[in-house]
């Protein structure tokens, strides 16, 4: 596996790190604003249609644009704010619009990871190293899960929505780094 393709599992496996710590106490947080089950299944299902819809534009639009980087780039930037947003959530229609932003922010920079990501594998070793992706980021979000839940329990929801920012910010500068390490090279 060459250097970029570490450095973005590193960075997509912090950044899963960061979504993971929230997944499974999603709903007490949904209660905790005035929602329901209801307002839970449509805010998770208005993500999952967001983030379906914009990788099936960001897939096209990254076959034309060719700048898989700064797509990476601004997709994590984006899902950042959503994570940050959830600090102003207090009603069931702003988790509408966090949940949008965040669906949006998380696809719009997965069709170029993949592509960058397949770009640096090794031959003959991509089912191997694709594995590891998967794994890496199923193990990750396992162990976030049980973390976030801690941190909810102990220091609250605001607390735990900072630390999910702080990483995923941490996430945007590895993969800044690659841009940084790409134009060196292109400079040399």
């Amino acid at each position: 596996m060459k250097w970029k393709a570490r450095y973005l599992l590193v960075a997509e496996s912090l950044y899963e790190f960061a979504a993971g710590l929230f997944g499974p106490i999603y709903a007490i947080f949904v209660a905790q604003i005035g929602g329901d089950i209801l307002t839970a299944g449509w805010a998770w299902a208005l993500f999952a249609i967001v983030t379906g819809v914009t990788l099936y534009v960001m897939g096209l639009l990254g076959d034309r644009i060719k700048r898989d980087e700064w797509m990476v780039i601004i997709g994590f930037t984006l899902a950042s704010f959503g994570f940050l947003g959830y600090l102003f959530v207090s009603a069931p229609w702003h988790l509408f619009v966090v949940q949008a932003i965040l669906g949006f922010g998380w696809a719009f920079g997965t069709p170029a990871i993949d592509t960058i990501y397949s770009k640096n594998l090794d031959r003959g070793k991509t089912d191997s190293q694709w594995g590891l992706w998967e794994a890496s980021i199923r193990i990750v979000e396992g162990v976030s899960a049980f973390i976030g839940g801690i941190i909810a329990f102990l220091f609250g929801f605001r607390i735990l929505f900072l630390i999910m920012f702080g990483i995923s910010v941490v996430a945007i500068f590895i993969v800044s780094s690659l841009m940084r390490a790409k134009k060196r090279k292109a400079s040399h």
